[in-house]
């Protein structure tokens, strides 16, 4: 054989070996699905990686969809490749989980539009795609999430005046044009709004788009199962990963990434957790298909006897967010201290001893209990104590966002209050400590020196 000969074999038995030329003369299909999935040309015919390295706008697909099912995936795979590479990856792909079935809503729905190429039918579609929608299919994953946090991220707000002036009066300087940027831009991103809809029904730009968890729609439903699981690949393995709950929370108010980090659970994650099996079935994810855990680790996967949950609170004995923490023991649906913390200890503790002893595991609770109720006690009743005094004798400005007691008072709070109750029971120690209890005295101290001084002056200084 003459070198160019030798070589030109080895290219391909490379090619084949690698998948893309296929020995039999047929398209390949590497991705692990059985369905009809073919890189195409224009005119039809099968193309392979090197002569066309697009694996989205050549793609032809056809996985049982009905004929307007495929119509969605042609135009959009043009228009919108992306969505459809996503979509192309998932569970929903793989299975025939079709656009219409998460987008088309009733014709009297309250978000129904018609697209352009559907006009003269009865097929109404919505952008909007709510947990309710989900909950067609996944019934039990959307009831937990009806009674968790998650579901009251944006409703806790509403009645929340002294945080509207700070977004729109203060942060937005009521500016009638501009004013609602930090909103829409800050707070909606995380908890959610009450979405406004066009004269057409089209989500208006001052609510939508957002990766609000707790949305209310205009059809009355709330949250949205993908700030967990991305839009359009829905992926397990991406919401059992730190990052999935990273974007909303952390931060200086609740860096719970931050402590996660910092703790032993997340060096180890960040050593190793590329080698971890991230997508086995629910309540068949455990330890030794990692070996630290992860947020939804503790908050919602399925361990021994405990099964998968996506009520991110029911394992919570303390509210860690509020001004002051109290023990979760109420029914009210819309109470952020809705259920029951005392069994919510023990299922955590079920978590903890798939890894750790009784005695560890114990302790390590007495030691994050200690350290909330020190700053129930110490720091938060002993500055409501001086608030109140202040507020009756009228030494507190209208502005708290100006007055200096005020302020401190807030970040006392809602700042280095939270850091430290959340870094003692996440295992932060950076975080428990010079974050939150060092800062935590710094401002007990100023506090005291401003109410000395008010109190003795009888004046705001």
């Amino acid at each position: 054989l003459t070198l160019a000969a030798v070589l030109g074999l080895s290219i391909l038995l490379t090619a084949c070996v690698a998948g893309t030329v296929p020995t039999d003369g047929t398209a390949s299909d590497t991705s692990g699905s059985a369905a009809a999935v073919t890189p195409a040309q224009s005119d039809g015919t099968p193309t392979t990686s090197l002569g066309n390295m697009s694996t989205v706008s050549t793609m032809v697909i056809d996985r049982g969809l009905d004929e307007v099912g495929r119509a969605c995936i042609d135009c959009h795979k043009e228009i919108q490749p992306g969505i459809i590479h996503d979509w192309r990856e998932s569970r929903h792909g793989h299975v025939g989980v079709s656009c219409l079935d998460c987008h088309q809503v009733d014709k009297n729905s309250p978000m129904a539009t018609q697209h352009e190429n559907l006009i003269g039918t009865d097929i109404y579609m919505s952008a909007l795609v709510p947990a309710a929608t989900c909950g067609r299919c996944h019934v039990n994953e959307v009831d937990q999430f009806n009674a968790s946090g998650h579901f009251r991220a944006y409703r806790q707000q509403i009645p929340k005046d002294s945080l509207h002036a700070l977004v729109f009066k203060h942060e937005g300087q009521e500016n009638s044009e501009f004013g609602s940027a930090p909103n829409e831009t800050g707070c909606i991103q995380c908890h959610g709004t009450e979405i406004q809809l066009d004269a057409e029904n089209r989500p208006v730009s001052t609510t939508w788009p957002n990766s609000g968890v707790g949305n209310v729609y205009p059809d009355g439903s709330t949250g949205s199962c993908a700030v967990c699981h991305t839009r359009h690949k829905f992926s397990i393995a991406e919401a059992r990963q730190p990052a999935a709950c990273a974007s909303c929370h952390l931060g200086p108010d609740h860096p719970d990434i931050e402590i996660y980090e910092n703790s032993k659970h997340g060096q180890i994650y960040a050593i190793e957790g590329d080698e971890w099996n991230w997508d086995a079935a629910p309540d068949a994810w455990e330890p030794g298909d990692y070996r630290a855990p992860t947020c939804a680790t503790c908050h919602m996967s399925g361990i021994g006897e405990l099964q998968t949950t996506h009520n991110v609170s029911e394992r919570l004995y303390w509210n860690l967010w509020a001004e002051r923490s109290e023990v979760r023991n109420s029914s009210d649906p819309l109470s952020p201290l809705l259920g029951d913390g005392e069994a919510g200890r023990d299922m955590m503790k079920q978590v903890c001893q798939a890894c750790h002893s009784e005695l560890h595991t114990n302790n390590f609770f007495e030691q994050g209990d200690r350290a909330v109720n020190l700053y129930n006690v110490a720091y938060y009743d002993e500055a409501k104590k001086m608030l109140d005094e202040l507020g009756e004798k009228g030494l507190l400005e209208e502005n708290p966002w100006t007055d200096d007691f005020q302020l401190i008072y807030y970040h006392l709070w809602h700042h280095e209050g939270r850091r430290a109750r959340q870094g003692a029971l996440m295992a932060g120690p950076d975080w428990a400590h010079w974050h939150g209890f060092f800062e935590l005295q710094q401002d007990l101290y100023e506090l005291e020196d401003i109410y000395n001084r008010r109190m003795e002056t009888g004046q705001i200084d």
